[in-house]
C-alpha cells in the first residue's frame, strides 16, 4: 500500500527542452527535494551539468533512479517500454513513475507489463512546449499556467494520482484527468493532426514561393519544425485516431473546396465566418483560465 509520502528525490530521464525545465521547476517549487537528471548522451550529460539544471545528473539509469520518490520519462514515446523494463530492478517499492509523453493509451499497457506490482504508474502530459528542442531551451517557468492531463485507469493507485496532482500543481500547471483513450482521442485531433498538417503544407509547397510567404503562413506552419523523431513516435503511437482525423478533415476541406468550385459566396462565408467565431471562443476560454499568456 503505497502512503502518504514526503518527497526527498524525483528523477528525470530525458534531459530535453520539457525534462529540464521539470527538474528545474521542481528547483524552484520544491527546494528541499533532490533533483536528479539523466540522459544517454554524454554531451547531453555535460552540458546539464554545466547549465545546472538539476542537483545531479547522473551517469547510469541505476544512480538516477535508486531510492526516488517520482521517476518521470521525458524521452521519445517509443524509448519507454525499454525504459520501464530498465528502471524495473532499481525502483524502490512505493516509487511513482509518470512521464512526460504525448501518447497515453499504449504507454499504460507498457508500464502494467513491465513495472513492478510495488511500483505506482501514473500518466502525465503537461501541455508545455515549443518547436525547439534540447537542453539549452529549458527553463523553470515553463509549466506556468499550463494545462497537465494526468491519465488513469481502474488499475491506477488512487493516492498516487492524489500525489502527482499536487506535484503538477505545484510546478504551476492546471491539472485535469483523463481515461488514456480519451486522452489519444483528443490529442488526436488538437495536437497531432495539426503537426501533420503543417508538415503536409510544408510538403505541398514550392520553397522558391515560400519566400514570398509572410507571418500567416510561418504561424501556420510553424509546428512543422518539431523535431521529426519525436513526432514520428507520435504518430505511430496514436494511429488510429490520427487516420480518422485526417479523415474529418479531407471532409471538410472536401466542403470548402465544393463551395469555392461553385463559387458560392454565402456558404464560403459562412464556413470561414463558423471557424472565425469558434476560434474566438476557444481563445476567449483560454485566457479566462489563464493558459495563454
Amino acid at each position: 500500500m503505497l502512503k502518504n509520502i514526503n518527497l526527498q528525490k524525483i528523477s528525470v530521464i530525458g534531459m530535453g527542452l520539457l525534462g529540464a525545465s521539470v527538474t528545474m521547476a521542481c528547483r524552484r517549487a520544491f527546494p528541499k527535494v533532490f533533483t536528479v537528471g539523466y540522459s544517454h548522451r554524454a554531451s547531453t550529460r555535460k552540458k546539464s551539468r554545466q547549465l545546472n539544471v538539476a542537483h545531479q545528473i547522473a551517469q547510469t539509469l541505476e544512480e538516477a533512479v535508486h531510492n526516488a520518490d517520482i521517476v518521470i520519462l521525458a524521452t521519445p514515446i517509443l524509448t519507454f517500454e525499454t525504459y520501464f523494463k530498465s528502471i524495473a530492478p532499481f525502483l524502490k517499492s512505493g516509487a511513482i513513475v509518470t512521464d512526460v509523453g504525448s501518447t497515453k493509451h499504449l504507454v499504460h499497457q507498457w508500464a502494467n507489463k513491465n513495472l513492478p506490482r510495488t511500483v505506482f504508474y501514473v500518466g502525465s502530459h503537461p501541455i508545455a512546449g515549443s518547436e525547439k528542442r534540447g537542453v539549452e531551451y529549458a527553463r523553470d517557468d515553463l509549466l506556468t499556467s499550463a494545462r497537465c492531463i494526468l491519465t488513469h485507469t481502474a488499475r491506477t493507485n488512487a493516492h498516487a494520482l492524489k500525489i502527482l496532482r499536487h506535484f503538477w500543481s505545484e510546478l504551476g500547471c492546471n491539472v485535469v484527468t483523463l481515461a488514456p483513450k480519451k486522452h489519444d482521442q483528443i490529442f488526436a485531433l488538437i495536437s497531432h493532426l495539426p503537426h501533420v498538417l503543417a508538415a503536409a503544407l510544408i510538403n505541398g509547397s514550392d520553397f522558391e514561393d515560400m519566400k514570398f510567404a509572410g507571418k500567416g503562413f510561418i504561424d501556420t506552419s510553424r509546428i512543422a519544425s518539431g523535431p521529426a523523431d519525436v513526432w514520428m513516435d507520435i504518430v505511430l503511437t496514436n494511429h488510429h485516431n490520427i487516420t480518422l482525423g485526417i479523415d474529418q478533415l479531407v471532409r471538410q476541406l472536401g466542403r470548402m473546396k465544393k463551395a469555392i468550385a461553385a463559387q458560392d459566396a454565402a456558404k464560403v462565408k459562412d464556413l470561414l465566418e463558423t471557424a472565425r467565431a469558434k476560434r474566438e471562443k476557444l481563445i476567449a476560454y483560454k485566457l479566462k483560465k489563464r493558459e495563454l499568456l
